[in-house]
C-alpha cells in the first residue's frame, strides 16, 4: 500500500480506547492520528465491522488492550483478512506517542519500533526486603 501515512486504530474495552487516544493527544498535540473502538455493547461481528470502518481500507496498526479477549480477537481476524495491517497488544502511551510522530514509516519498520518503544516505557521498583519498615 502507498499511503504516506499508516493509521492507528486503538481497540479495547469500555472507555479504554478513548482514554488512550484523549490521553495522547493531550500529551503530543497531534489529533486525528488514532481512532478509538470500544468492543462496549457489540457482539463479534460488530466488532469486527467496526474495527474495519475505523481501518478505513488503509494500511493501519490495530493496538489492542488484550490479546485473548473480543478486542483481541476481533483485531487478529480484520488483520487475516486485510493482508495490509498489522496488530500490537499490550497497547501503552509510550508505543501510542511514538507512533503518531512516526506513523509516515513503512508498516514492516514500525511496529517493531513500537514494540521496543512499548516494552522500554515499561519499568518496575523493588519492594523492600521482607521485615523492612
Amino acid at each position: 500500500m502507498t499511503n504516506s501515512r499508516v493509521r492507528g486504530v486503538v481497540v479495547a474495552h469500555a472507555e479504554l480506547a478513548h482514554a488512550l487516544v484523549s490521553a495522547v493527544e493531550a500529551i503530543s498535540g497531534v489529533s486525528g492520528a488514532l481512532h478509538a473502538v470500544s468492543n462496549e455493547g457489540l457482539g463479534p461481528d460488530e466488532l469486527a465491522a467496526i474495527i474495519g470502518e475505523a481501518a478505513g481500507g488503509a494500511e493501519a496498526i490495530l493496538f489492542v488492550d488484550l490479546a485473548g479477549g473480543s478486542c483481541g480477537l476481533a483485531s487478529l481476524r480484520h488483520v487475516r483478512e486485510s493482508g495490509g495491517s498489522a496488530w500490537i497488544t499490550g497497547v501503552n502511551l509510550p508505543m501510542l506517542l511514538d507512533f503518531v510522530f512516526h506513523r509516515e514509516m513503512p508498516l514492516d519498520a514500525l511496529v517493531p519500533r513500537l514494540l521496543r518503544k512499548g516494552q522500554a516505557g515499561q519499568r518496575a521498583h523493588p519492594s523492600p526486603p521482607a521485615g523492612a519498615d
